[in-house]
């Protein structure tokens, strides 16, 4: 369990394994579907997903510069973990505002 906290916890990780869940997304994409992260905050915590091998960075030769980020093989085995967290936050909102 402490493993997988030390991955994918904090505010910020797992949302964006949720975005990129199901496409591949410019820094710019996920930034935006990120409503309250600084720019400073999402380039952290996609470093320390790339160094944790959760997350690919692609490079692309152009001006400016285009950078896209996907879930890894290794991501790509969270998605019944991260979908099984957004099921639960999801029943747990609705219980409390019944």
């Amino acid at each position: 369990m402490e493993a997988t906290l030390d991955l994918i916890g904090g505010k910020w990780k797992g949302v964006v394994l949720y975005h990129l869940s199901d496409d591949t997304l410019r820094f710019n994409e996920l930034r935006r579907r990120l409503n309250g992260v600084t720019q400073r905050m999402l380039t952290k915590q996609l470093r320390e997903l790339e160094e944790a091998g959760l997350i690919v960075r692609k490079v692309y030769a152009e001006v400016p510069p285009k950078v896209e980020y996907r879930l890894s093989k290794e991501g790509e085995s969270l998605k019944p973990v991260i979908r099984a967290l957004k099921l639960w936050g999801e029943n747990y909102l609705a219980q409390r505002a019944a």
